[in-house]
């Protein structure tokens, strides 16, 4: 168990100003192969459980996979037979999707303002990506997308705090950025009233855990992915994260982390 007492982090005289949202949704562009090649996929059940609560199978749906990024959710969506178009706002990201997927068609666009037909969808799926819409353009836009009976379907792949390396870990995290990462997961823990404050949505939440083993130097760029990381300067991200890999290697001392999340998948139905 890491107690976080035998390594010290670099200290901040004070709090890392937080960076706008633009700021940081633009940031993944840049890095967009390492978020290719290190962020978590999903499993098999949170599609399972997609299609239970939507009342249908994605074989043969059509499917808009909204800020799909490089791929990763749109390419299991594929596997299960959908017919999938993805849209993606940055330039970075899409051109690495085009990489990973060059058979799956990419648009792009955001949630905001989607470059697509009315009622011309039977899912649209955001994974990792709702909360870098504002609900009040993209909830009318997402009823006026999906068809009759379709299904908006959201997910976040959350850290499980209840598993002792990650809460210290979270809590190291939460005094490099000034922040409380349990506090904020916390609240944000039922994300429906974020979701649509307006509350024309009405959402099922459902929850699947699950978990993968990976070498230390993926956990670690998987984390160093993250939008807070990637706008923090250089030397104190690997300052951070060489500290952090000391920490990692005494729970893990054969260099293989068992990182464990908690998809938070929320799902309404275009009544």
């Amino acid at each position: 168990m890491i107690t976080g007492q035998s390594q010290s982090h670099p200290q901040n005289p004070t709090p890392t100003p937080a960076p706008s949202h633009a700021d940081r949704a633009r940031s993944f562009d840049a890095a967009a192969a390492q978020y290719a090649e290190n962020r978590p996929s999903y499993p098999p059940a949170l599609l399972d459980a997609v299609e239970e609560e939507a009342g249908r199978s994605l074989r043969g749906a059509r499917v808009v996979d909204v800020g799909a990024g490089t791929g990763i959710a749109t390419a299991l969506l594929h596997a299960r037979g959908a017919d999938v178009v993805a849209v993606e706002p940055g330039e970075g990201m899409a051109a690495q999707f085009h990489t990973t997927l060059p058979g799956v068609p990419i648009v792009r666009g955001n949630g905001n303002a989607l470059p697509l037909a009315a009622a011309t969808a039977d899912f649209l799926t955001y994974a990792q990506a709702w909360h870098w819409t504002d609900p009040a353009c993209s909830v009318p836009e997402a009823l006026r997308v999906l068809r009759p009976g379709g299904a908006l379907a959201l997910w976040w792949n959350t850290d499980a705090l209840d598993v002792d390396w990650i809460a210290d870990s979270a809590d190291r995290i939460s005094r490099f950025f000034g922040i409380d990462v349990r506090s904020e997961q916390s609240k944000s823990a039922d994300r429906t009233g974020l979701a649509d404050p307006s509350g024309r949505l009405r959402f099922a939440r459902r929850e699947v855990r699950w978990s993968r083993r990976v070498p230390v130097d993926t956990h670690l760029a998987n984390i160093g992915s993250h939008s807070a990381f990637l706008v923090t300067p250089e030397d104190r991200r690997t300052a951070f994260l060489a500290a952090e890999r000391a920490h990692l290697l005494e729970t893990f001392p054969d260099g293989i982390v068992e990182e464990t999340y908690v998809v938070l998948l929320l799902v309404a139905l275009n009544t």
